[in-house]
């Protein structure tokens, strides 16, 4: 409806001004249509007659007929344009019928271009062309329109007034007249003519209802064109209705949101916090969290956002939300699983310890075929220095991974384990959530140091904690108590290391996979300090190989005398101390260069902190030596028994634990029930006190493989024999004088070999372990396997062969 500005009504408001039909008069008369007028084409419009339109005309030959027309005199044809690109249409190129025209005003533009105001008159068909320059004449006849009055056409009137009222009161941009024109115009003809002016359709199907004679076709055509435009109207409307409640919504929260922040600044609250809290959730949206915790996250976001900033949970809120955005999520390095690689590595980085690193290369061997596999818990065993925690530096370079170690020794609290809640002041999580917050990692290394010495009191139990998250059946859903969310903790490579087995609970041991490392002979150790200990030692204290040179014997002088240990950590501060003695001489000045030779060792290192006093200690009845296994490896122990008048009463002494005591109560048992067999007096048992002693009183031992050098210590005494200095023992005894197998095999016969011992009465039962033994830690050695106690008597006497 643009394109209509106004309209002559002159001819329209009876029936007597009515344009004619064919039946009624002859129009020719009444319009007087010259035979032959000139023709000028219009692009992308049709016009109709009774309706004015303006028109821009740029085109020579346009310009040329506009000079011979008279306005409101001249009539000329508007024919449309089949083609709108057609710049200079030829006869072809045009409709056959057109609309014979008048001209109500020219209005020449600054531009050279001209526009003009035509009112349509009547219908006209397109006989011939008689010219095509200067611009295009053509012989025309007038059609006729056949309008016959019907209940139907009036009824269509009717309907599309109804219908052309509805898409005027929904089209924005239709003027008020508008209604008013529709109102005013009662021929049908004239109705449908102004309508198809006003449709928006395409030009083609405008052209055919200028074409279309029969005003019943006319109007039924519009009323189905009307009905469509009238179902898009309406649509637009419903989603312009919607998009302006939209609209007015988004305008109430603005103005809410300004008025909140006039509030807050009048609070103190400023647009610092608003970025604060932007650049949170910012970090909540990166951090790509599980989408639960995300939640949280967010609602907790929107609390804070609620809380002025006095407020003490504000600073609880901010410092929780943080935790959470930096926690490894999503976080994560990619496996380095190169088999070959990794074996190189564990081998430059340790000497020996083959079972342990085929263990390891297995582990990695699996993780490569299975990478979504679970990862087994392994647990490191083994005295202190043997290389527990350096292992897992080993594996984590190997794998390519991050490597985070935390010490639980002397841990009580469950709070260390698994947080505190965010009720308690100062609350933080957990050191196994706070270690992956510093790494940046979801798969590191993680080794939990110190397993066996974790307490436990009124706090909670920390080793209870640690189940579920060295259980791959449940850590990958672990809950830090103040984090209260679950953290998948499956794709962490825990490693746990103890000194020993014992302390460890049981549900804790039954999660891990124990890998026992045991001490290192001695020529592991004098191996392991030429090949690691010295240059790293060198290195730190800034010498030069050419400035100190360590002696192979000087190594094997500071093993032998001045360190008694499973590992090598000693034996490193003793090279260090004579590393510190040549830094000291070459920086004074007094040397340039210093070789260190076994002699040296006493004016640097003082007197030897070792030697053999197994001779001097069981060269009278009563004493034998025993073997045992600490924490810190093997040793020797010497079990001493003395006889004093008395009532047949055992006193025993030196810091042992309740094992030990039971184990001396059975030896002393025994000896007495086999007083007989063992020729002895009867009245030595109801005339005397009999005291077991194991000297070092200030250090606690414990357990039961002291059993069968108690019994030795006893008969020994008793028939005063002493007992050969070159021959040690180790085992459990029961009451009818079995000997059971113990544990630590290797760990106590290097102790053996270290102190001068050459034969090493075991338990029978102990024979088949003797395989896992390295032919280092046997040699020189004479084993003797006993299933009975009273065998022992056969091989431990001066006075006594061997068998």
């Amino acid at each position: 409806m643009k394109q209509i500005r106004m309209m002559d009504l002159s001819g329209l408001n009876s029936e007597k001004n009515e344009q004619p039909t064919g039946i009624d008069g002859d129009p020719k008369k009444r319009f007087g249509l010259p035979q032959e007028i000139g023709i000028l084409p219009i692009r992308s419009a049709v016009a109709y007659p009774g309706t004015v339109m303006p028109l821009a005309v740029g085109r020579q030959r346009s310009k040329r007929l506009l000079r011979d027309i008279r306005p409101q005199q001249t009539i000329f044809g508007l024919v449309a344009q089949k083609k709108a690109e057609v710049e200079n249409p030829a006869p072809a190129d045009l409709y056959s019928v057109g609309t014979a025209a008048s001209v109500l005003k020219i209005i020449k533009m600054p531009q050279g271009s001209v526009n003009i105001i035509v009112h349509g008159l009547v219908r006209f068909r397109v006989i011939e062309y008689t010219a095509v320059e200067p611009y295009l004449k053509a012989r025309v006849e007038m059609l006729s329109v056949r309008t016959r009055k019907t209940k139907k056409l009036r009824a269509l009137v009717v309907h599309v007034r109804d219908t052309a009222h509805r898409v005027v009161s929904l089209s924005p941009n239709v003027p008020d007249e508008a209604a008013m024109l529709l109102e005013n115009i009662q021929d049908p003809s004239a109705l449908a003519d102004f309508l198809s002016a006003t449709l928006n359709i395409p030009v083609e199907e405008k052209q055919k209802l200028l074409e279309e004679t029969d005003t019943d076709k006319r109007l039924e055509t519009i009323s189905h064109a009307l009905a469509s435009q009238l179902e898009v109207l309406e649509l637009s409307h419903k989603i312009q209705g919607k998009v302006r409640d939209s609209i007015d919504k988004s305008q109430r929260e603005y103005f809410l949101q300004e008025e909140l922040k006039a509030i807050q600044a009048e609070l103190g609250h400023d647009d610092k916090r608003t970025e604060e809290l932007k650049e949170v959730q910012q970090k909540i949206k990166k951090a790509q969290m599980p989408k639960p915790v995300e939640q949280e996250a967010l609602r907790e976001l929107d609390r804070l956002s609620k809380i002025p900033l006095a407020s003490p949970d504000y600073s609880v809120i901010r410092t929780y939300l943080d935790w959470v955005c930096e926690l490894p999520w999503s976080s994560s390095t990619k496996d380095r699983l190169e088999i070959r690689q990794a074996g190189r590595i564990l081998n430059s980085d340790h000497y020996g310890l083959e079972k342990i690193k085929k263990r390891i290369l297995e582990f990695l061997a699996v993780r490569k075929l299975n990478p979504g596999g679970k990862s087994p818990i392994l647990c490191f065993v083994g005295p202190p220095g043997v290389g527990k925690t350096s292992l897992g530096r080993s594996i984590a370079r190997a794998m390519g991974r991050k490597f985070i170690r935390i010490s639980l020794g002397g841990i009580r609290d469950e709070a260390d384990i698994r947080g505190h809640r965010r009720t308690y002041i100062g609350a933080l999580p957990g050191r196994i959530l706070q270690e992956l917050r510093k790494c940046g990692s979801s798969n590191p290394v993680f080794m939990l140091d110190e397993l066996d010495k974790i307490g436990r009191d009124f706090r909670g139990d920390p080793a209870s904690a640690l189940l579920e998250v060295l259980d791959p059946e449940q850590n990958h859903t672990f809950t830090d108590h103040y984090l209260d969310q679950p953290f998948d903790l499956s794709q962490v490579m825990f490693i746990g290391t103890a000194n020993m087995e014992e302390p460890i609970p049981p549900a804790l041991l039954d999660r891990m996979e124990m890998l026992r490392l045991p001490g290192y002979t001695k020529n592991e150790k004098l191996r392991i300090a030429l090949k690691y200990l010295v240059p790293r030692q060198l290195a730190e204290h800034g010498l030069k190989a050419g400035q100190l040179s360590i002696r192979k014997e000087v190594v094997e002088a500071l093993i032998d005398q001045y360190t008694r240990e499973a590992g090598v950590r000693n034996l490193e501060r003793e090279i260090a101390a004579v590393c510190r003695y040549a830094a000291t001489r070459i920086a004074d000045g007094s040397s340039r260069k210093i070789s260190i030779g076994a002699g040296d060792l006493h004016a640097i290192l003082g007197p030897r902190k070792h030697e053999s006093e197994i001779a001097l200690r069981t060269a009278m009845p009563g004493v034998v030596t025993g073997l045992a296994y600490t924490p810190a490896g093997g040793e020797i122990l010497f079990v001493e028994s003395a006889l004093m008048p008395g009532k047949g009463n055992l006193q025993l002494t030196g810091q042992i634990g309740e094992v030990m005591k039971e184990s001396a109560q059975a030896a002393f048992s025994l000896v007495k029930s086999g007083f007989d067999k063992l020729k002895l007096d009867k009245t030595l048992f109801a005339q005397n006190d009999f005291h077991v002693h194991v000297p070092a009183g200030a250090v606690p031992k414990d357990g039961p493989s002291a059993g069968i050098a108690m019994y030795t210590s006893l008969v020994s005494l008793l028939q005063n024999r002493p007992v050969r200095p070159d021959i040690a023992m180790t085992g459990e005894i029961t009451l009818k004088g079995l000997v059971l197998p113990i544990g630590g095999l290797k760990e106590k016969l290097l102790a053996a070999k270290q102190a001068g011992i050459r034969k090493v009465i075991l338990p029978k039962r102990n024979q088949k372990d003797m395989t896992e033994v390295p032919k280092e830690a046997r040699s020189g050695l004479t084993i003797i396997y006993i299933q009975n106690v009273r065998q022992i008597l056969n091989y431990v006497f001066e006075n006594k062969a061997g068998k």
